[in-house]
């Protein structure tokens, strides 16, 4: 096959402790999947899942024991953090039943869905997508992508967010309205699912806005953690 001019690099996340990369096909993520952060954002509980999606190339990796840099985007005035728990798709499939689920999932990492809330609300209130507000350049910093060979199906867990080393977020894997299997499920009803799809799971209450200079500490049990500055 002969491009017009060069493609751009893959889209990867580092493996842990590994040389290996995951390559990223799509990221998918499920909104207002804590009850406590879907009423904060106007929701009233376990309401039927819904998706939308970051482009591939959005993902910023974060090696561990080291900090990253996230430029502040432009257009905004509200930046959010959401800490969530990321699941990496290995083997791919359409209609996929909840009990089969474990069988396609290759692992997982911690990740932040930011987020230009300002831009969100607007488009909220216009009846209009919300790419702007979700799908920018580096919206989505992810840790090293942990094998499930060595972490097993995660079905608990705590996880939280600090700020500036003040607590924002915290909660548990288990306080997903959808579990991963759930998720799974009813977004393969929707898409067929690749290998190196990433689903970002949903995030817990505390959301808030964070300005240049910040410092976000993020971590899951088992996972370690996701350390980012806003620069």
């Amino acid at each position: 096959m002969e491009f017009a001019f060069s493609p751009q690099p893959q889209a990867a996340v580092p493996v842990i402790n590994s040389d290996q990369f995951f390559p990223i096909h799509r990221i998918y993520c499920v909104g207002r999947n804590y009850v406590e952060h879907a009423k904060e954002m106007g929701g009233t509980g376990r309401e039927a899942p819904f998706f939308f999606m970051k482009p591939a190339d959005a993902v910023l990796p974060v090696a561990t024991d080291t900090v990253g840099e996230m430029h502040y985007p432009s257009m905004t005035g509200d930046l959010h953090h959401e800490i969530e728990l990321v699941v990496a798709i290995g083997k791919g499939g359409k209609d996929i039943a909840a009990k089969d689920a474990p069988q396609h999932v290759w692992g997982y990492a911690v990740g932040l869905d930011m987020t230009r809330r300002d831009l969100q609300a607007d488009a909220k209130k216009l009846g209009r997508p919300w790419c702007t507000a979700k799908g920018f350049d580096q919206s989505a910093p992810i840790g090293p992508i942990h094998p499930i060979g060595k972490t097993g199906w995660i079905t608990h867990g705590a996880i939280h967010l600090n700020v500036n080393g003040e607590p924002r977020q915290k909660s548990g894997i288990d306080k997903l309205i959808w579990n991963i299997a759930e998720t799974i499920e009813h977004l393969s009803k929707y898409y067929e699912l690749r290998p190196g799809d990433l689903i970002f799971t949903g995030t817990p209450e505390g959301v808030a806005s964070v300005k240049p200079g910040d410092l976000l500490e993020g971590a899951i049990e088992g996972l370690g953690g996701l350390r980012l500055k806003v620069v």
